[in-house]
């Protein structure tokens, strides 16, 4: 059974930063484009299961279908 971790122990990194560690690792970063809450918690809870870092991303198509003012409280 996986542990169960909260959204706000994920915590945000600076990208240079992350790019850096991953170049040093050699491995790549997913970025994933997500358009409601349910792909985002998807995304997310992946990545944390998997301790694998992550980009989120939100095109205009996106941001557009998923209402803006959502988007910015998720």
């Amino acid at each position: 059974m996986s542990k169960t971790t909260s959204y706000k122990e994920l915590g945000l990194v600076n990208s240079r930063d992350l790019f850096a560690k991953a170049v040093s690792g050699g491995y790549a970063i997913p970025a994933y484009n997500f358009n409601n809450l349910e792909q985002l918690q998807a995304i997310v809870m992946a990545c944390a299961e998997t301790s694998s870092p992550v980009i989120l991303q939100v095109s205009k198509g996106a941001r557009n279908y998923a209402n803006q003012t959502l988007l910015r409280h998720l």
